[in-house]
């Protein structure tokens, strides 16, 4: 069965599903080695993803482009060409009463020099218009099926049309090869200063119809 099959059809995220996206975000992210670097407390972590990542989607709804399933299965994240740095007021807008979430010092501190370095990498290595891909993420029981490919498909094929490359930086080295299939190149590899956490920026250029040997490039185009 395929995963379109087991999951539903490929969508455009909506209000609807922030619940459950940022419940299928916060369980797919859980083991992620940035989110384990941030907050070692299982217990502590599992709190926190939720509520950032119900902020994460609001902010996608309101200011980006979102995918998921009819099941809500995952969803892919993308922040367009020109509004691809998420900013602190914007964070606040989206924000449930405008308060910022309850890391700690411990935490924020590490977060702050994750993001600052991420920061540098992005506007490095992808300096012009470009597609952010901000989040991507599979329900565990999910995974392995196939269905983060057709979540990103819709914005790869979209920006294939516009001539714009993607965007994006990884924590999990396991993700390199599935980017890399997809076309992304690793741009950058090392730990931000002061953190024991490895960073990978990547970026995807525009492909041709005649790069088009995965057949992922012969799915429908969607647009939000």
């Amino acid at each position: 069965m395929s995963a379109t099959n087991q999951a539903g059809e490929i969508i455009p995220l909506a209000p609807a599903h922030l619940r459950q996206a940022a419940e299928v975000m916060a369980r797919a992210f859980h083991t992620d080695p940035l989110w384990q670097y941030l907050l070692p407390d299982e217990a502590r972590r599992a709190a926190l993803l939720l509520s950032s990542f119900r902020l994460f989607v609001r902010y996608t709804l309101r200011y980006g482009v979102g995918y998921t399933t009819t099941n809500v299965a995952g969803a892919a994240c993308w922040l367009p060409p020109g509004n691809t740095t998420p900013t602190a007021g914007r964070m606040l807008r989206v924000a449930i009463h405008g308060a910022p979430l309850a890391f700690g010092p411990v935490a924020l501190r590490r977060y702050s020099l994750v993001e600052s370095h991420t920061a540098r990498l992005h506007k490095q290595y992808a300096p012009g218009p470009h597609w952010y891909l901000w989040g991507l993420g599979v329900d565990p029981p999910s995974q392995g099926q196939g269905l983060g490919s057709l979540l990103i498909q819709p914005i790869l094929a979209r920006a294939d049309a516009d001539r714009l490359p993607c965007y994006l930086e990884t924590m999990n080295e396991r993700n390199l090869p599935f980017y890399q299939k997809r076309g992304f190149q690793v741009t950058s590899d090392g730990c931000p200063p002061g953190t024991t956490l490895r960073v990978w920026s990547m970026v995807r250029e525009p492909q041709s119809a005649d790069q088009g040997a995965d057949p992922l490039n012969m799915l429908p185009k969607y647009a939000p």
